[in-house]
């Protein structure tokens, strides 16, 4: 699954992770601490939306 920043754009793709910023690949949405924020804009994990 994708999750999109509501605010920025960025993408967190599950598959990828996001390993610029310490999270490993097929590491899931729901498995990130609840004190993610975007590492562009600083949004909320609840300021995201999934994709389809």
């Amino acid at each position: 699954m994708k999750y999109k920043c509501d605010i920025c754009g960025w993408v967190y793709d599950e598959t990828s992770g996001a390993p610029d910023h310490d999270i490993s690949p097929n590491t899931k949405w729901t498995d990130l601490p609840d004190d993610f924020v975007c590492p562009l804009c600083g949004a909320d994990k609840d300021q995201f939306s999934k994709e389809e």
